[in-house]
């Protein structure tokens, strides 16, 4: 690791997500953030899993949400909303949607390395 600094207004990578946001990537020393802006009408098993390829999504996520407001369905049924200002954990094994009309802006630590990736 080295001293190093970057900044989401030059990320390294911009993936789109379909039709409703996009994740832009900054990738430092082994680390990988990610900011995702979820647009309304976003949904995971809408706009991702097509290119995920799987029933639900499998990224482990670690995040900070600073605006806009979400849901999520694990696969065993269990649901979460969070807004802004929240510290969010989700294991493997989701889908999202974007709750009201304002975009979800969400700061990911762990869970991006290869999320929306074709």
């Amino acid at each position: 690791m080295q001293l190093e600094k970057k900044s989401f207004s030059s990320p390294d990578e911009v993936r789109p997500m379909a039709d409703h946001g996009q994740v832009e990537i900054v990738k430092l020393g082994d680390g990988v953030v990610g900011k995702a802006t979820f647009e309304p009408g976003w949904r995971w098993s809408n706009d991702v899993k097509p290119i995920a390829g799987t029933e639900s999504c499998q990224a482990a996520h670690f995040g900070y949400v600073v605006s806009g407001h979400q849901a999520v369905r694990m696969d065993d049924g269990t649901e979460l909303e969070f807004g802004p200002g929240d510290i969010v954990a989700i294991p493997p094994g989701h889908d999202g949607w974007v709750i009201g009309d304002e975009p979800c802006v969400v700061v990911d630590f762990a869970g991006m390395a290869h999320y929306a990736e074709r």
